[in-house]
């Protein structure tokens, strides 16, 4: 199965540790975070796997390297002179990532001990275009889904703005839920990704807001597993002190 890790922010929020080396190869309880996904996705069968680098990407290709791929197949979708965003870095990376099965896509400073074998399964279970991991956690933004699971739209309770045009929000109506940072991909996407925006450089879930009238996006929401979004000292810490139990 494949899947693509996203390693190419400049993690400035977790500075002065990214001031020499990429976020990826912050070490939580003494293993870069990067090692930790790649070992969990080869765990559940994802065997070929797609890294997209920029800031300090020749770090990450060389330990990539200097661990012989982990023992699986790694490929390294260079983003070094433009860093495209997850949108257009899965576009970018798609001669990976096409063919006749779904991809998992994974943040690099998400760490969690979610199944993902039974979420990938899950994906193919409803004939999804694309499955959001997806929980109810307190946030300014919410993607909104139907008593379906399905994608209907957005909105920031701060501002009041709502996405796509047309939606209206309505309390109680929908399933107000948070983005988990892993969703698992049909390759019947990358159409509509090709025609989404005219730059390179474009985010995923605007995209999935936009078109959720014309593609199937899905929510998936499973109880009981841990959960960290390594991206600030303070989760940092909380992780590394999870991982080091």
């Amino acid at each position: 199965m494949k899947a693509m890790i996203f390693a190419a922010g400049l993690g400035t929020r977790l500075r002065p540790l990214t001031n020499d080396r990429p976020k990826a190869l912050v070490e939580v309880a003494g293993k870069p975070m990067l090692q930790r996904v790649i070992e969990n996705l080869a765990e559940y069968g994802f065997t070929d796997i797609t890294i997209n680098v920029h800031h300090f990407g020749e770090k990450i290709i060389d330990f990539v390297v200097e661990n012989h791929n982990f023992g699986i197949d790694i490929h390294i979708s260079d983003e070094r002179n433009q860093l495209l965003d997850t949108g257009g870095g899965i576009l970018k990376a798609r001669k990976w990532l096409d063919g006749d099965e779904p991809f998992l896509v994974h943040n690099a400073d998400i760490l969690t001990d979610l199944n993902l074998r039974q979420f990938y399964d899950y994906h193919l279970q409803h004939s999804a275009d694309a499955t959001l991991l997806t929980a109810h956690r307190v946030t300014a933004r919410y993607l909104m889904f139907d008593n379906a699971n399905r994608l209907c739209g957005w909105i920031n309770k701060t501002s009041g703005e709502s996405l796509p045009q047309g939606f209206t929000y309505q309390p109680g109506e929908y399933q107000e839920m948070a983005f988990g940072g892993i969703h698992v991909i049909s390759p019947s996407l990358f159409r509509s990704l090709e025609s989404y925006s005219a730059e390179p450089k474009f985010s995923i879930v605007p995209f999935y807001v936009a078109m959720c009238h014309s593609l199937k996006i899905m929510s998936y929401a499973p109880q009981g597993y841990r959960w960290f979004d390594v991206g600030i000292p303070e989760t940092l810490a909380l992780a590394d002190a999870a991982f080091s139990r």
